[in-house]
């Protein structure tokens, strides 16, 4: 087509007139509408099964998309107009006070037919429908990942990950579509089984979930104020009224850019970027098509949707009903899970009052299953009417009942499943290990059928309950999948931890064998000296061969030493600073014991979601004066978790095994006032990847690993202390900013940071995301009474320094990153906070 102005062509048996072919519809690259023809006819095997049956909204840019300084004029059209060909597929939508007829992208000739009249942009509904025009329910879920001022594809990326990571433990493995725009737009097949505002209130409770555990990542509402430094998962588009661009779909934008369905590979690359047509016109000449799991074409449905057509029993043939979705997400042939046996009767409930599970509700067996896929979680299981009803818990069973945990109702399984443990191989739905955590049989107070579920538990010795539990299971949201789990208040007998320390006196007797073995004594001394907190180093798995090692969760905060030296109570930072008048409710004498004492831990804030919060600590450091404390202490309290004791009643305990050390250690909390902000930091006596894991799980830094027999060396670091982090994170030095743009207008646009070499800052990179308005007036004032005329930097380069105001070299923060470069940058950094608690001096790249 490209030589001509027109033509006619006939297409699918439908004759178009193609006109003025050679007008520039992109004039920035000077791209024709013969070659906007020439690419929908190339995409077509793969947009029109995207498309399908689903009500097309059209932009179109008559006169093309002008230029990014002068846009083209767009028409944003539902309804068809007279010239539409009577052959187009159309179907008629009632509003709420008129109709609309919309086109179906059912064909190729369709398609050809709003290329013409420069329809470029082809948006559609998450539902289709039938053959009578009637509103199906969707068949698929959107979530619209959508960066905000100082984000970009990266964040994106991040956010994706996280996503995938929840949708997959419920059985939807969502494809990944770079927007062509700003974003990335993640898709997942459902089975059309629940209305759209099910699903919609699915995806805004996924979205306010992945904000909880990533506050400074994700923000699910769409106020623009909120959106700084920050992706929104924009879940509003699984609305039935609303409507997302079509995948394989053109951009109008001063570049040809195109909605492009990505592989999960591709977005773990450095060098992601949106595609233009060209680039997608090479990629389906192999006929591969990432979006084909979700819009069916290739013939084979999605695992979560199955395939073979149900009987009237809901399931196949001799198969318990209530087990038709199990059996359609597994091939016998290639998982060793189990399938139920056939020949079960085809009612799934019993009969009589026996029905009726509030009257007389049952019980039976339980399992609690470690799922160590993707993402670890447990499964949590109860035998309910010839099955096992199911649920996955991202967070595991609750410890404390102030303190809720996510369930998500999955699919039952049968009743074989209560045995199993093995591998489920990958690839293949569910894949990974699956380990019984904990079994046995539970009594059944209350099951209201799909909305609650009171049950005790009776575990077997040894296992993860560590005996008798008793929880309330509670649907919260219109969607069946939405849980909580709760650890009820009335437990029967006494309760215990559900994760046993294991320096506690009945742990083991390997335990208090150690301690009578040690060669150390503790040495009498009448004051407590002046201690410098011992240091851990970075370290990897492989570092834990050959020793012994107790492990806990690396909390976000600050390191403190609490001393009690002659009656004085006194909050040490790690250089040593008097923190004490900064928190309070640390330093009040009548909460600790009255002996004199040294003991080491981390004062933590922890945010709505109840876990650790650096970014809330950041509201409560360098504070003395006591109104300014007060007002930040009713938004931001604190917690110190305890893991050391250096010093207690006249003893020196530095030169004693830390097992030894930590039986002091809780003799010394017992004496700590009861129900205050002093806790002690646990041991958590499982294997440290599954330790790990659970951290990720949470939103944690990492785990610490600290072999048993260390001995505590004051002010040094050490390789018997390790940190095992789930990302980098480095302390920098401020050496510059440059000023924002956009909405960041008057304020900092990003950090120039370093790390000090021989007097100097070795440049380390540019921080532009990660942070919240306030902290950027606060950097920002900061920043202003540091300024200096010359760069402190050796090795800025040229365009990073451009527009910098420098400053001097004092200030000291945390970010954290996704690599070094090859020239020694961090790829990806993001701001956590200042590190009031360090100098320059105390700052230095790991080795």
């Amino acid at each position: 087509m490209a030589g001509r102005q027109k033509e006619r062509v006939n297409v699918e048996g439908r004759a178009l007139t193609l006109t003025n072919l050679g007008k520039i519809i992109y004039p920035e690259t000077g791209t024709t509408k013969a070659e906007v023809l020439d690419y929908y006819a190339a995409v077509a095997p793969f947009l029109i099964p995207a498309a399908a049956d689903r009500p097309a909204t059209r932009k179109r840019w008559v006169n093309g998309v002008g230029t990014a300084e002068h846009p083209g004029q767009m028409f944003f059209q539902k309804n068809l107009d007279a010239s539409t060909p009577s052959w187009v597929s159309r179907v008629t939508i009632q509003h709420s006070d008129h109709t609309n007829d919309y086109p179906l992208v059912n064909n190729l000739a369709t398609l050809t037919w709003l290329a013409q009249i420069a329809a470029l942009e082809i948006h559609v509904p998450q539902w289709k429908v039938d053959g009578d025009g009637t509103m199906l329910n969707p068949d698929r879920l959107v979530l619209d990942l959508d960066p905000g001022p100082g984000t970009g594809l990266p964040e994106c990326v991040e956010v994706a990950k996280l996503a995938r990571s929840i949708l997959k433990d419920i059985g939807l493995d969502p494809v990944p579509v770079t927007s062509g725009s700003k974003g990335i737009h993640l898709y997942a097949g459902l089975d059309g089984t629940q209305k759209w505002e099910q699903v919609s209130a699915f995806a805004h409770e996924l979205a306010r979930s992945l904000e909880a555990d990533h506050p400074e990542l994700v923000v699910s509402d769409m106020k623009k104020s909120l959106r700084g430094g920050k992706v929104l998962v924009d879940w509003s588009q699984n609305s039935g009224n609303k409507t997302t661009i079509v995948p394989y779909s053109l951009r109008g934008r001063a570049h040809p850019m195109v909605a492009a369905p990505r592989t999960w590979r591709e977005l773990s690359s450095p060098k992601l970027e949106h595609l233009d047509f060209t680039a997608v016109m090479k990629r389906v000449k192999d006929g591969k098509d990432p979006f084909a799991a979700v819009a069916g074409h290739s013939g084979k449905a999605p695992a979560h949707l199955g395939g073979d057509e149900e009987d009237d029993g809901g399931g196949p043939a001799g198969v318990h009903p209530r087990l038709a979705d199990y059996v359609r997400k597994r091939d016998p042939g290639r998982t060793p899970e189990p399938f139920p046996a056939v020949g079960l009767p085809a009612a799934g409930k019993p009969s009589g009052k026996q029905a009726d599970a509030e009257e007389n509700p049952a019980g039976g067996i339980f399992v609690i299953q470690e799922h160590h896929a993707r993402a670890f979680h447990l499964d949590f299981r109860l035998e309910h009417h010839g099955v096992l009803v199911s649920w996955a818990l991202p967070r595991g069973v609750p410890e404390t009942p102030n303190k809720n945990h996510l369930a998500v109702h999955t699919e039952d399984h049968p009743l074989e499943y209560a045995q199993f443990q093995g591998i489920i191989p990958k690839g293949e739905y569910g894949a990974g290990t699956v380990s019984i955590w904990d079994s046995g049989t539970y009594e059944c107070e209350k099951w209201r059928e799909g909305k609650e579920v009171i049950a005790t538990l009776t575990g077997k010795p040894g296992g993860g309950l560590h005996g008798v539990r008793r929880f309330a299971l509670i649907r919260t949201g219109e969607s069946d999948k939405q849980w909580l789990i709760h650890l009820m208040k009335e437990q029967p007998g006494q309760p215990g931890a559900l994760h046993r320390d294991a320096t506690a006196p009945a742990a083991a007797p390997a335990a208090r064998g150690a301690a009578t073995s040690r060669t150390s004594s503790p040495r009498t001394l009448a004051a407590p000296p002046d201690y410098a907190p011992m240091l851990a180093t970075a370290g990897t798995a492989g570092d834990l061969a050959g020793s012994r090692w107790l492990f806990e969760l690396k909390w976000d905060g600050f390191r403190v030493l609490v001393s009690r030296s002659r009656g004085k109570l006194r909050l040490g930072s790690r250089s040593g600073k008097d923190m004490t008048p900064t928190y309070p409710e640390l330093s009040d004498p009548a909460i600790w014991p009255e002996h004199d004492f040294v003991a080491d831990g981390e004062i933590v804030a922890f945010g709505k979601d109840g876990r650790p919060s650096f970014e809330q600590m950041q509201k409560r450091m360098n504070l003395t004066k006591p109104h300014d404390v007060e007002r930040a202490r009713a938004v931001a309290p604190v917690q110190l978790m305890l893991f050391d004791l250096l010093y207690d009643d006249g003893e020196e305990l530095v030169s004693l095994p830390l097992e030894e050390r930590r039986r002091r250690l809780m003799s010394f909390v017992k004496e700590v006032r009861k129900g205050g902000p002093v806790h002690m930091s646990e041991v958590l006596d499982h294997d440290h990847e599954d330790i790990l894991d659970s951290a990720a799980e949470l939103g944690l830094e990492g785990i610490m690993a600290k072999r048993a027999d260390s001995r505590y060396l004051p002010g040094r670091r050490s390789h018997s202390w390790l940190k095992l982090k789930l990302e980098q994170s480095q302390e920098v030095v401020l050496g510059g900013w440059r000023p924002g743009a956009g909405a960041r207008r008057g304020s900092i646009g990003a950090l120039l940071v370093g790390i000090p070499d021989g007097g100097k800052l070795r440049y380390a990179g540019r921080v532009g995301t990660g942070f919240k308005d306030w902290q950027l007036r606060d950097i920002l004032k900061r920043v202003k009474e540091l300024e200096q005329p010359e760069s402190p930097f050796l090795d800025i380069p040229a365009e990073d320094a451009r527009t910098a105001h420098w400053v001097s070299p004092e200030l000291v923060g945390e970010v954290t990153f996704g690599e070094w470069t090859g020239s020694g940058r961090m790829r990806h950094p993001v701001w956590r906070g200042w590190r009031p608690d360090k100098s320059p001096s105390d700052v230095g790249r790991p080795h």
